[in-house]
């Protein structure tokens, strides 16, 4: 892939949580999540991204929501753990993101609202306006993601240079 093709990202929201007696970061997918992860997984599928890399965060439900949507997808990406990505704002992702490799072309990072929202809408200074009126009108669910894509390195990525392509939600 030449570095005039442009870099794709989904971000991915986890699927419905838990509320059991556990910290924050260790509340599991709740049954609801379990299926609609796998739906994700399936809908990722469909899209025929050829991920290169998943960012995870590092807390249970977004391990869970990976796990059970990667199972869908024909290839399993190179997966990392990021402590970062749990509660991070739209600009610590960005940072995140900045550090990839640029041999790497399609990254999906599995995440948290709101953050995933926030940086959605941060680096998409376009849109296609069907994405962007689903989007605006479901907001950010759990186990919904966005498909933006840009042009240039990693360390490129910022503010406004993004253009959300594809959405999808839970019912859509």
């Amino acid at each position: 892939m030449s570095v005039a093709e442009p870099r794709r990202i989904v971000l991915f929201r986890h699927a419905k949580a838990d509320w059991p007696q556990v910290s924050d970061h260790e509340r599991p997918l709740a049954e609801r999540g379990r299926q609609d992860a796998a739906v994700a997984g399936r809908k990722l599928a469909d899209s025929g991204v050829p991920f290169d890399l998943a960012l995870c965060s590092t807390a249970t439900r977004t391990r869970e929501t990976w796990k059970l949507a990667v199972h869908e997808l024909p290839h399993r990406p190179k997966t990392v753990y990021e402590e970062r990505i749990y509660e991070a704002s739209p600009g610590e992702l960005i940072t995140v993101l900045n550090e990839t490799p640029d041999d790497i072309h399609n990254v999906i990072l599995i995440g948290h609202n709101p953050g995933v929202q926030g940086l959605t809408e941060v680096v998409s200074g376009a849109s296609e306006e069907e994405a962007r009126e689903r989007m605006s009108r479901r907001g950010f669910p759990a186990a919904a993601f966005a498909v933006v894509t840009f042009d240039g390195s990693w360390k490129s990525l910022e503010p406004g240079v993004a253009t959300l392509v594809d959405y999808w939600a839970p019912s859509e």
